[in-house]
């Protein structure tokens, strides 16, 4: 199952979601959007509002799910854990 992550930097939710990967062991991909510069940042921005209009992080994508912002209870039914 492919997990990428859309992320900023300096969002505590964001490290959240970037610290419960770690502890359960899940492998994932993250983009921290903040730290793009120019077109490869607009590029990434029009690929969040695709899965997510209101552009918000962190944006999620596990498998076919997409889930924004931190919420626990959902990355765990998504993950199986």
């Amino acid at each position: 199952m492919t997990v990428k992550m859309y992320t900023l930097s300096t969002c505590g939710h964001c490290k959240a979601a970037k610290r419960f990967m770690g502890e359960h062991g899940v492998a994932h991909e993250f983009t921290d959007v903040d730290l793009l510069g120019g077109d490869e940042r607009n590029a990434v921005l029009d690929e969040v509002r695709k899965y997510n209009p209101g552009c918000s992080f962190p944006t999620i994508l596990v498998g076919d799910k997409v889930i924004v912002g931190f919420n626990e209870k959902a990355l765990r039914e998504a993950l199986g854990l």
